[in-house]
């Protein structure tokens, strides 16, 4: 089997486990720092690898626009073209067209990303130029790049929405699952392939969403249209009700959650997999995630804008409880002066700490489900 339970928390529904895949088995739960464009902002595949990453997220639609799923495939696939030697998981592109209509606007979204019941056509925002994505064209796209978790195209809808819209969505992610599925077998894909749930924050159209998605079969499920405008209290309601349904021997992936305490409330709940551009945006614009406590209780952790002159005689480490390369040779005073003054060294020190910190959060919750704490 791709995915093993290790450990169950007599505590909560936290639960702690192997996934195995073509480049190397990872320990969840997980967080994916996000590659976007094969690579993630301003890092080296070493630099992540020294900071405990073990599996980065890319995806499908940048990837297909700029270089071309064809050069990729030339160059070996995604891990030899981005020298990245671990496991990687490909979004399917569906977030991202869904994204370009919402950036549109109302007025333009129609011209912007046009849905047909066989696929969705957009234009590149770069050139105009015109594509065409379908269920099959994304798996094709993903073998090419010969990730090793793909997921399926799905339509995404944002908060607030009409039932008949979500009603609408969960059909067509339905039947792209299917053909999805279909291409994935006539390619003899060796990759884990994952359906995706919708239905926004109505019980029925979720529960709906995943019995047709267990009918036809995947190695892993995801929660996906959640984090998209939604109350919290919604979000985890939402995410609370349709855990308890899912298969319990394959991996819970909550897709693009979130902020460090939404990651935790997750992960009682059941989740395995998680990514977001948080720690690594939050950290180009100055916000820097610090440890309070690590044992995760009460309010565990604060945000340092580095930006505020309170900073600038501020020689203190960022935090004495990391032991990255930021915190460990300088100070916040010398943070806060790359900052002001725009040097990309902040940058990529800002990012090895965000992401660091993220991913010690996942080691922690995996020490505390081990030890029944969490």
């Amino acid at each position: 089997m791709a995915f093993q339970i290790s450990k169950k928390s007599k505590k909560s529904r936290a639960r702690q486990g192997l996934l195995k895949t073509s480049h190397g088995a990872v320990q969840t739960p997980f967080f994916m720092p996000i590659a976007t464009r094969a690579a993630v902002k301003s890092l080296a595949p070493d630099e992540l690898k020294d900071i405990g990453a073990e599996i980065i997220l890319s995806n499908t639609y940048h990837l297909m626009l700029r270089p071309g799923s064809e050069i990729i495939k030339k160059a070996g696939g995604l891990h030899n073209f981005m020298k990245w030697p671990g496991p990687i998981l490909t979004d399917s592109g569906g977030y991202q067209v869904f994204s370009l209509g919402a950036k549109a606007g109302i007025e333009s979204q129609a011209k912007a990303v046009k849905m047909f019941n066989n696929g969705v056509k957009f234009r590149d925002p770069t050139n105009g130029r015109e594509h065409f994505l379908t269920p099959e064209k994304s798996i094709e796209i993903q073998k090419d790049l010969n990730s090793d978790i793909m997921m399926v195209l799905d339509w995404c809808v944002g908060y607030p929405t009409s039932k008949k819209a979500l009603e609408k969505a969960v059909a067509l992610t339905t039947e792209w699952a299917k053909k999805s599925k279909a291409k994935s077998l006539k390619l003899k894909v060796k990759s884990l392939l994952f359906g995706i749930i919708q239905g926004g924050v109505y019980k029925d159209l979720r529960l709906k969403s995943l019995r047709g998605l267990l009918k036809i079969r995947f190695d892993g499920y995801a929660i996906g249209g959640l984090a998209v405008g939604e109350p919290l209290k919604k979000m985890y309601e939402t995410i609370d009700f349709i855990v308890a349904k899912m298969p319990e021997e394959k991996p819970r992936y909550l897709m693009g959650v979130g902020y460090p305490e939404q990651i935790v409330e997750a992960v009682k709940k059941g989740m395995d997999m998680f990514d977001c551009v948080i720690p690594t945006r939050h950290a180009r614009h100055g916000d820097l995630f610090t440890w309070i406590n690590t044992d995760l209780g009460g309010k565990f952790y604060k945000i340092i804008s580095i930006a505020k002159s309170r900073y600038k005689n501020d020689l203190k480490p960022l935090d004495k409880n990391c032991d990255c390369y930021a915190c460990q040779n300088f100070s916040r005073s010398y943070l806060h002066h790359l900052y002001k003054t725009k040097e990309m060294l902040y940058f990529r020190l800002a990012t090895i700490h965000n992401l660091k910190f993220y991913l010690d959060l996942m080691k922690e919750m995996r020490r505390l489900i081990k030890a029944n704490q969490l």
